[in-house]
């Protein structure tokens, strides 16, 4: 996509107010070294507990089975849901495996995902929703608009790929087949500021 752009817009937030949707075409990060273990001790904190005790109770309050976690941060989630996790981090996929809670979800789709803190990391996020049966589970920054993104201590080039609205997340996800039936500010609530958390439910 970089390619494509005019000169002066390669490394620029681009956003359109008509969608409600902003995209950041600088390369990603490099997800390897201490990423997994970092996670990991946030998770071993009274705040991780409380975040993942609240993902895990609004994935309950939709859905039974099992849930594959993409972007596993430091695990917790895939512990306490008793499900599996797809990672691009070394150690946490060394982690995953060793567990036997590994899921490549690109190779199997599966009926649902969550994705605490990463759907806004991937390049082509439309491609991991097309392997998506039933039930995508999101936590992101929100934004007001453009101003609000480039002003927000959530504006992280390289590392947020896509930046959204609310109305603006919700379309696109309409757009992939998917319509909202739960939007809460639970994270928010416990100390996440700007954090909004999402039920989508696949419709065709």
């Amino acid at each position: 996509m970089t390619s494509a752009l005019p000169n002066g817009l390669t490394d620029c937030l681009l956003w359109s107010e008509e969608l409600g949707m902003g995209y950041h075409p600088r390369p990603p990060m490099d997800y390897s070294g201490p990423y997994f273990e970092k996670y990991q001790a946030l998770d071993a904190t009274p705040m991780g507990a409380a975040l993942t005790a609240a993902r895990v109770a609004m994935v309950k309050r939709h859905y039974a089975g099992g849930v594959v976690d993409v972007g596993i941060g430091g695990g917790r989630f895939v512990l306490d849901a008793d499900g599996w996790g797809y990672d691009v981090n070394a150690e946490a996929v060394t982690w995953l495996k060793s567990g036997d809670r590994f899921f490549d979800i690109y190779a199997h789709g599966t009926e649902a995902i969550s994705c605490w803190d990463s759907l806004e990391h991937i390049p082509e996020p439309e491609k991991l929703l097309g392997q998506v049966g039933e039930w995508v589970f999101v936590s992101m920054p929100i934004y007001y608009g453009l101003s609000d993104c480039l002003t927000s201590k959530h504006y992280k080039p390289g590392e947020h790929l896509w930046y959204w609205t609310q109305s603006g997340l919700i379309a696109w996800f309409a757009r992939q087949g998917f319509g909202c039936v739960e939007i809460n500010k639970r994270e928010s609530e416990l100390g996440r500021d700007g954090i909004t958390s999402f039920a989508f439910r696949r419709y065709r």
